[in-house]
């Protein structure tokens, strides 16, 4: 029996859910310990109370898969129009830097997926799709590419396969992210935990900030500026919609997110730099937090754990293999490359959600490490400019690149 949830009741459960795991964060000291993100262990929770529903009862539960995307949205949207050329600027060499380290990666990650679906007798593709597809491309790419896998390539399940390697990732990503930084600030003794009083500071001022920094500041916004923020959110989604459609089966095909963002980036700053006009940096802030905590809510209470249940042993060794690759990655290549200061451990927390995951697991990720040892305003000035657009673009050119070699 399947229950189908309309918008409006997926909205309420997943601020449900976000209460829950606010809860549990606050109540259960290893999840506050280790930052784990307030939506990833509440979307978790709801997770396993469907898994049960399914498994005892036979009920599914589907939740409005439309507004989950229209979150999603609104969240790249968000960094979009938060991409000052300025700020662009302002990450200078140690953007380049952390974008070379992420790129190696998604390399490194095909080359692992594809080497050990070749020795354990797979099809070399399903290497690719346990690759970067899923583990950095997201449920978004997985489903994207997975068609064409199935109709052009005959991996029969692609979708069903890179779903459950995706929900993996974005599971083990949110999971993993605020260990490993603990783990680097502790043994390189870089920061101290802030105290609980200390965890509310009050934000500097607006171009002094990157995206999401400060998550919990109050942000003064009147109902003009809101007016007028979410005319350029309808905006971009709506351009982001006609070019996924327009650019169908093009060589220039993207996901609808990626020209959300681009869209924000290319609006923003023709606005701000070709007509000055003023941006409300405090409004696009507040509705990207907001979509980012409702979209990861909804992601995760969505899963389907059962089809993780599914996998056959082969894939499962492939995906923990990966996870292993990464952590040793983050510790021997990018926490040096990064300068092995604080800053650099808060950027390998979000490169677990780059990489292994998705972009809004990598903001989570990296607010809630800072929310622990105080601010990091390089991580939050890279990560979402790497993990939102550039990996993207890079992700795609692999992808295409590795099909041709085994077409």
């Amino acid at each position: 029996m399947n229950y189908e949830l309309d918008a409006f009741l997926t909205i309420v459960i997943s601020v449900i859910v976000l209460f829950i795991g606010h809860f549990f964060v606050k109540n259960i000291t290893i999840l506050k310990k280790y930052n784990i993100p307030e939506p990833v262990v509440g979307g978790l929770v709801a997770a396993v109370v469907t898994y049960i529903l399914f498994m005892l009862f036979n009920i599914t539960v589907s939740f409005d898969a439309k507004i989950q995307q229209i979150f999603m949205l609104m969240f790249f949207t968000s960094v979009g129009l938060s991409a000052s050329l300025l700020k662009l600027k302002e990450g200078g060499k140690a953007l380049i830097l952390f974008l070379i380290c992420v790129i190696i990666f998604v390399l490194l990650q095909n080359i692992v997926g594809i080497s050990l679906a070749k020795v354990l007798g797979l099809d070399p593709l399903i290497g690719l799709i346990v690759g970067s597809v899923t583990l950095t491309g997201g449920h978004g790419t997985a489903g994207a590419w997975g068609s064409v896998f199935e109709q052009n390539h005959g991996i029969h399940g692609a979708i069903v396969l890179g779903m459950a390697s995706a929900t993996f990732g974005l599971v083990i990503g949110g999971m993993m992210g605020g260990p490993m930084a603990k783990f680097l600030i502790r043994r390189y003794q870089l920061a101290e935990e802030i105290a609980p009083s200390a965890q509310r500071v009050e934000a500097p001022p607006a171009d002094e900030t990157a995206p999401f920094e400060y998550p919990e500041n109050t942000r003064l916004i009147t109902a003009d500026d809101a007016v007028k923020t979410m005319g350029m959110f309808a905006f971009c989604i709506c351009f982001a919609y006609f070019m996924a459609d327009f650019a169908q089966g093009k060589w220039f095909e993207l996901p609808t997110f990626v020209w959300a963002l681009a869209c924000g980036v290319v609006l923003r700053n023709i606005l701000e730099h070709g007509f000055k006009v003023e941006m409300f940096d405090r409004c696009i802030d507040v509705f990207g937090n907001a979509s980012l905590a409702l979209f990861l809510s909804m992601a995760l209470m969505s899963l389907q754990l059962w089809l993780l249940a599914d996998l056959a042993g082969p894939l499962l060794l492939i995906l923990l293999v990966q996870t292993l690759i990464l952590a040793l990655y983050l510790y021997f290549v990018t926490f040096r490359v990064m300068g092995r200061s604080y800053d650099a451990a808060v950027l390998c927390a979000g490169q677990c959600g780059v990489n292994l995951g998705a972009t809004p697991t990598a903001i989570a990720n990296i607010q809630a490490v800072t929310n622990t040892y105080g601010p990091s305003h390089k991580a939050f000035l890279i990560i979402p400019l790497t993990g939102a657009f550039f990996v993207d673009i890079v992700n795609a050119v692999v992808i295409q690149f590795t099909i041709s070699l085994f077409s």
